[in-house]
Formats: structure tokens, C-alpha cells, sequence
């Protein structure tokens, strides 16, 4: 049954998308992939150069260990075969930022095979997007037009960065899944280490691939394998934020759509996106394999990986983000909502647990994700750098626990804590916003509201729920300090209701 949240409808019928995406992501290593020199972002043009990365006469790659290291590691938590006899190859185009007049790749022999990731959608339910293979490779440097008028300028302080390029098939079915899966992977490579994923930066980006077909084409390419089933692709480069990569690909496909139903034909090409006019625009025709020349680079031997460095690096990984969001549930008692929420960034993650230890989980959850996320957005700081620790939170939450503020004082209490006037308890206390309990204190305003009310007091017989005037009324005269629990109970006795 065809999935209509995937039909895109048309002047001619019904069309669906298929996509397949690239994810470039920068290897996070000291040193670049073939050379000693170092990576970094924000150094002055051409300040982290080596004669390799220049492609000096007589230069030679030596490769970087550990990148091949964060390799394995990346392609092992994507659960994808591991390729212990890999090659390096030339792919052979010229730009002036591409010293070399090739870029070292890797073709028929990458060192990651087939693998899968397991992505979410936002009702909960998951789809498998199958991994086509992981391949390592040199970045270019940066050809910058908007230096001068009349010339363009090369920096060559990104030459020779070591990327991985992980290749899916094509098994996303909408924009929504595309970006789903990019902010997945991305998860993975930084609960790995392997990658920063920072995509403002560049660090991680994508090429999309996006091709429309009719209804049941799809299901005749799964079983099949023949890509005829299928329409023409055009490949959107380099996009680097989920939102730019959703507009992006529901622009190309509407784009596609009306071609083909004005009765042309789709030509397969390069394509970038304009993220101010949401459109994309052609960049060039489609290179295929044979067009870049691949031949086995001659300066680099084979590469040959030990079974049992692979399993070294195996058993060091740390807990991936499904693992983590299944022991948040059981653990925790969290809803798999609450734990997928708080698993999206590890570190979000690490400081729910240090401020949950023997404390209301749903409470500190709700506290992390939502009052101090929120603020931490506003400011533009993630939560590494939140002025705000583990301990401030799980403070606050022990206060709300023990019944001595009100989940509506917590929130003025958190505010004090944002604006660095101290601790929770300091605050409640300085402030005096402990919460009335005293149940004496309480019955005698009860009795007086109610004397003061006695129709409101009769009406809430027929009509319980109009009880909540009476709380309201109770909150207001307190300042929001009664304890909302013992006014209820107190109200019920007192009015002879429940």
C-alpha cells in the first residue's frame, strides 16, 4: 500500500520522491589525512599548508593512522562490514583550489562496506536506511570570489582535511526522512568522537540525491534492483542544515514534477541550492565514474587492517544513541519521546543523568529539555556551556519534590538562578517562597472564602470541577505559595465533594 504522507500530487496523477544522500563528514584528527600539518578552523589563509597539501614536486602521502582509526570506528557504529584490505585511488578534475590536479579517493575498494542506521520519525516510529559503503578521502581547499572584483583567490588551509564519505541507498521517501537521517548519522559520529558535526562550519554536509517516479515504481526497484524503475537523478551539493536540506529537496522535486509533466525529460546533473531564493540551479552535468579516470593512486600501498586492531577498536566504543535511548527507558522510566529527546546530543544526555541520580526522572527531564534547553537556544549556547550545572538543576527539582516550592515558584526561582542570583535553596529561602502547608493557616482562608462565596461554595456540589475557582482564589491570595495539594484536599473536605 502506497504511504500517501510520501505522494506528491500533480497535474498528471500522483508522483513520489526517491532519495539517496552523501554525507561528507570531516574526520576529527589533529593532522590532516596525508600530511603532518594541522586542521583547524578560523586560521589565516594558507597558514596550515604543508608541501604535501601544495602538491609540491617530489612530495609523497604518508597516511594518517589515526583517521583510518576514526574510519573503522565511525563504520562499526553504523554496523557496517568492515573491509580489511582496502585501496586508495585518483580521482582525476581540475580546479585551482586542487593543487594535485586529483583528489585522493577511494573507488571499487573503500575501507567501510554495507552497513544500516535505524532513523525515527517524529510519531515514533523508525525506518532502516541501508548504508551503501563508507569511503575515506582528501578534502579541496576554498576558491573565495568575493576577495576582489577581478580575481579569485585560493586558501589552502582545507586541502588534504580527511573526510568520510558515507554513500546511502536510496531509501528515504520524503524530505522529513532525509533530514532525520542526516541528524541521526550525525548523532552517531559524535557519540563516536569521530566527527564534530559541526554544520555551520561545514564539518558535516550533504549531497542529496533526489529523482521522482509514479506510485509503485519504487517497490518494483526494492525487488528488482534495476534502477529503471526509477526516474533521473539530479544531485543537490554540499548542504549543510536540516532545514536547507528539506527545502532543497521538495524544491527539486516539484522542479522534476513539472518538467516531466510538461512532457520533457530530466538531465542528470549537479545542482546547488540558494537557500534566499529556496531554489536550486544547475552547477553542471553529471560527472560519471569513467569521466574522473579512477586509477590505484601509485604512492600508496594497499591498505591492510589487522582482525585484531579492528576488534581493539570494537570493544573501546561507547554507548550509541539507540543503546543509550533503551537504557534511558528502563532505567529511568522515561517515555521513548523523553529519551529520544534528551539522547539527540550526547552531552544533553550526560547532564540529565548526573542531575537525575536519586530524583524524580520525568521532573529533571522535563527541567533539562524544556525550561533550560529553551534558554540555552535563546542565549545561543549549548549546554556544555550552560551557567546552569547538573547540581543547580537536580536542586531545584529536590525542593519541588519535598513539597517546599511549587512547580509555578520553580519556574521564578529557575529565572533567579538564570540571572546568577545563587542556588535554588538560597533563592526559596532569601525570597522567602517557601510553599504554605501550614494547614491551619490554610482552613482559616478556606472558611473565610467560602463564607464570603456561598454560591460559588453551593455550586460546586452539582459542579465539581468549578472547585477550580476556589484554588485559584486561594493561589492568588498566597502568592502562588499554597501547596496546590493539601488546598485541594482541604477545599474537597471543606465543600463535601470527592
Amino acid at each position: 500500500m502506497t504511504d500517501t504522507s510520501k505522494v506528491i500530487e500533480g497535474r498528471t496523477g500522483p508522483w513520489e520522491m526517491v532519495l539517496g544522500l552523501e554525507i561528507h563528514a570531516q574526520v576529527a584528527s589533529k593532522a590532516k589525512l596525508f600530511s603532518g600539518a594541522a586542521v583547524g578552523f578560523g586560521g589565516g589563509p594558507n597558514e596550515q599548508v604543508s608541501l604535501v597539501d601544495a602538491a609540491m614536486p617530489g612530495m609523497l602521502p604518508v597516511i594518517n593512522r589515526f583517521c583510518v582509526e576514526q574510519a573503522v570506528r565511525t563504520g562499526l557504529g553504523l554496523k557496517a562490514q568492515i573491509n580489511l584490505r582496502s585501496t586508495f585511488d585518483r580521482k582525476n578534475y581540475f580546479y585551482p583550489d586542487l593543487p594535485q590536479g586529483y583528489q585522493i579517493s577511494q573507488f571499487k575498494d573503500p575501507v567501510v562496506g554495507e552497513g544500516e542506521v535505524i532513523v525515527e520519525h517524529d510519531d515514533g516510529s523508525t525506518f532502516t536506511v541501508r548504508i551503501e559503503r563508507l569511503h575515506l578521502e582528501q578534502d579541496a581547499g576554498k576558491s573565495l570570489h568575493d576577495q576582489d572584483p577581478n580575481a579569485t583567490y585560493v586558501d589552502l588551509n582545507r586541502a588534504g582535511t580527511a573526510l568520510m564519505e558515507i554513500v546511502s541507498k536510496p531509501d528515504m521517501r520524503s524530505a522529513a526522512e532525509a533530514a532525520a537521517y542526516v541528524k541521526k548519522v550525525r548523532t552517531i559520529l559524535v557519540y563516536l568522537g569521530t566527527c564534530d558535526g559541526d554544520m555551520e562550519k561545514g564539518n558535516l554536509r550533504a549531497d542529496v540525491n533526489v529523482s521522482v517516479c509514479r506510485p509503485g515504481d519504487y517497490e518494483k526497484f526494492r525487488e528488482t534492483g534495476s534502477f529503471s524503475h526509477l526516474g533521473t537523478r539530479c544531485e543537490i551539493k554540499n548542504v549543510n542544515s536540516y532545514r536547507y536540506i528539506q527545502q532543497a529537496i521538495e524544491y527539486e522535486a516539484r522542479r522534476q514534477i513539472e518538467i516531466l509533466e510538461d512532457g520533457g525529460k530530466i538531465i542528470q546533473e549537479t545542482r546547488l541550492f540558494d537557500p534566499n531564493k529556496i531554489e536550486t540551479r544547475s552547477m553542471r552535468s553529471k560527472e560519471e565514474a569513467h569521466d574522473y579516470r579512477y586509477f590505484p593512486d601509485p604512492d600508496l600501498l594497499p591498505l591492510i587492517l589487522d582482525p585484531a586492531w579492528v576488534k581493539k577498536i570494537q570493544d573501546s566504543l561507547p554507548e550509541l544513541p539507540d543503546a543509550k535511548k533503551a537504557r534511558l527507558q528502563s532505567q529511568y522510566g522515561l517515555s521513548a519521546y523523553d529519551a529520544g529527546v534528551l539522547i539527540t546530543e550526547q552531552a544533553r544526555a550526560d547532564f540529565f543523568e548526573e542531575a537525575a541520580k536519586g530524583r524524580d526522572a520525568k521532573l529533571t527531564s522535563n527541567w533539562v529539555t524544556n525550561e533550560l534547553a529553551a534558554r540555552l537556544t535563546a542565549a545561543g549556547q549549548d549546554i556544555g556551556d550552560s551557567p546552569l550545572k547538573p547540581a543547580d538543576i537536580a536542586e531545584l527539582v529536590t525542593l519541588i519534590e519535598e513539597g517546599v516550592i511549587s512547580s509555578k515558584i520553580a519556574k521564578d526561582v529557575f529565572d533567579r538562578m538564570w540571572a546568577g542570583e545563587g542556588g535554588a535553596r538560597a533563592i526559596v529561602e532569601k525570597q522567602g517562597l517557601q510553599q504554605v502547608s501550614d494547614t491551619g493557616a490554610l482552613e482559616a482562608m478556606i472558611d473565610k472564602l467560602i463564607a464570603a462565596n456561598p454560591g460559588q461554595a453551593a455550586a460546586v456540589k452539582d459542579k465539581p470541577q468549578a472547585i477550580g475557582w476556589f484554588v485559584g482564589q486561594l493561589m492568588k491570595e498566597t502568592g502562588g505559595k499554597a501547596n496546590p495539594g493539601t488546598v485541594n484536599q482541604l477545599l474537597k473536605a471543606k465543600l463535601g465533594i470527592g
